[in-house]
């Protein structure tokens, strides 16, 4: 267990470059005196683990010290191999190079580990789209994601709902969700999302920008999504559900709708339970929403939207009637 964690900070040190004890503390989930300890034993054995003081202080290895690739685990070994893509590298242009990568990972790994690591390959699948749905191929995917390396501003034309416009964007990372890719840019010190299959054109520019030295993509892209959910679903409707609603209401909603639902325990004399539910802005999209669970919900409250429902199928109603009249 200790050789395993001593080789964790060993890595953590050469990924990072400088590391301080509460973070390294923090990674292997032990206490920093624990590290203290570890960094000790490293020393004495010959590593050159130093510490530089000050307040941007912590650990280091000597310059040009490397951690050779002969401590992976049996699990760690097949998680390196699942992490490469094919679809997203191909997209990115990064297909042949992912390949050549993991064609060095597997001549460092050690015999007994080769075996694990092309099993897992052989196994495991990642299709990234939703079902009914295909990945997509942006044309100018490309061109951002090498933007996004170099630290190069682009300019964009994009066409939104409320028309085009164009851009001049400092790209600070691409995110793949549900098979679509987008773009995350800072425009006038604001970080914006895009959908990069409605980029029309795009020209790389020369100039670099400074990235926020506090950006974190993953915690951004989280904050985004649940915004605009909520943004999507600012309202609350009661409805009534018979037991099969209660099903089809978990098979169609949205995740976030889904998990937000509170549903009664109690049932009436015909099974039929209560429940709020998160709609959408405009009575319009509510009704289009709840409409999917056709006659197994009644909406209760708000009246606005239990009349347009009520006048939807009405309408409905009648147009049926009408095409089914000899």
């Amino acid at each position: 267990m200790r050789a395993s964690r001593m080789l964790s900070i060993l890595t953590t040190l050469q990924a990072k470059g400088r590391a301080t004890a509460p973070e390294l503390a923090e990674a292997c989930e032990v206490s920093v005196r624990t590290i203290y300890r570890d960094i000790d034993a490293l020393s004495a054995s010959g590593v050159p683990v130093y510490a530089d003081r000050g307040a941007d202080g912590g650990y280091r290895l000597l310059d040009g010290y490397r951690v050779r690739l002969n401590g992976l685990s049996q699990s760690e070994a097949g998680a390196l191999f699942l992490a490469g893509l094919p679809g997203p590298a191909a997209a990115l242009g990064l297909d042949a190079a992912m390949i050549a990568g993991q064609n060095k990972l597997m001549a460092a790994l050690p015999a007994n580990l080769r075996d694990d690591a092309a099993r897992m390959q052989e196994r495991f699948h990642l299709d990234a789209p939703g079902w009914f749905g295909e990945s997509e191929e942006p044309a100018h995917l490309r061109a951002v994601a090498g933007a996004v390396l170099r630290g190069t501003l682009i300019d964009i034309r994009y066409e939104s709902w409320r028309g085009q416009k164009r851009r001049r964007v400092a790209p600070l990372g691409l995110v793949l969700k549900g098979g679509s890719w987008y773009l995350v840019g800072q425009v006038d010190r604001s970080v914006r999302t895009y959908r990069i299959s409605r980029v029309l054109d795009c020209t790389a520019l020369d100039d670099s920008f400074k990235r926020p030295a506090d950006f974190d993509l993953a915690a951004y892209w989280q904050s985004a999504t649940l915004r605009m959910e909520a943004e999507l679903h600012p309202n609350l409707a009661t409805v009534r559900l018979s037991p099969f609603g209660v099903k089809l209401l978990n098979a169609l909603s949205q995740p976030y709708v889904r998990t937000r639902t509170q549903l009664d325990d109690a049932a009436d004399a015909d099974g039929w339970r209560t429940a709020r539910i998160p709609i959408g802005r405009t009575c319009w999209h509510a009704a289009a929403e709840l409409l999917r669970l056709g006659p197994e919900v009644e909406v209760l409250h708000p009246t606005d939207l239990r009349d347009t429902i009520a006048e939807m199928a009405r309408a409905m109603a009648a147009r049926y009637a009408k095409a089914l009249t000899p």
